[in-house]
C-alpha cells in the first residue's frame, strides 16, 4: 500500500470522559497538545522529558520510557516521538489492543489522521487532504478562518 492508497473517513468522534494518550513530550507533541486542549482535558502525556508548554496546558504527565502497560484504558493514541522504531511498536502494540492510532509524519501506520480545524464557537470546520498534503489542508484552513473573521461567513442562528 502507498500513501496515495489511503482513505480516511471524515468524522468527529465523542470523546467526552474518555482516555487519550500521547506518547511524546517535544515540538511535535507540543503542537499537537496546543490543539487538542480546545478540544479536551483528558489527555495523559507519556514521555521521558515533556515541554512547559505541555506543562502549562494542564493534561496528565507522566515521565518515564513507554512501554506497552501505558495504553492500558487507552480510546485514542497519537504517537510523536521522534524515533521511528518506538513509533512503529506503539502502533503494534496499540494495535493489539484495539486502540486508534496516529502516528505523526507516518500515513501509513495511521488508523485516523486530524484535520486542520478551525473552532467558532460550537462549529468546527475541518479541512482534511487524506493524508496527501497537510500544508494544503491548513492553508484552506486558514482561508476559512479569514472568511469569519471580516465577516463574509457568519454563524446565523436557526
Amino acid at each position: 500500500m502507498t500513501k496515495a492508497d489511503l482513505q480516511f473517513l471524515p468524522i468527529s468522534l465523542n470523546v467526552t470522559g474518555k482516555k487519550i494518550l500521547m506518547v511524546g513530550g517535544g515540538k511535535i507533541a507540543t503542537h499537537k497538545a496546543t490543539i487538542m486542549k480546545r478540544f479536551v482535558d483528558n489527555v495523559t502525556v507519556v514521555a521521558p522529558e515533556i515541554t512547559s508548554e505541555i506543562e502549562a496546558l494542564g493534561f496528565t504527565l507522566i515521565r518515564k520510557e513507554y512501554e506497552a502497560s501505558d495504553l492500558d484504558g487507552s480510546f485514542l493514541v497519537y504517537v510523536v516521538t521522534d524515533n521511528h522504531e518506538l513509533n512503529r511498536q506503539i502502533k503494534l502494540d496499540a494495535e493489539e489492543r484495539g486502540i486508534l492510532t496516529s502516528v505523526c509524519d507516518a500515513p501509513l501506520l495511521c488508523d485516523f489522521v486530524s484535520p486542520a480545524i478551525h473552532k467558532e464557537g460550537h462549529i468546527t470546520v475541518s479541512v482534511g487532504s487524506n493524508a496527501q498534503n497537510v500544508y494544503q489542508s491548513v492553508d484552506i484552513r486558514n482561508q476559512i478562518k479569514e472568511l469569519f473573521e471580516n465577516g463574509t461567513i457568519q454563524i446565523r442562528p436557526l
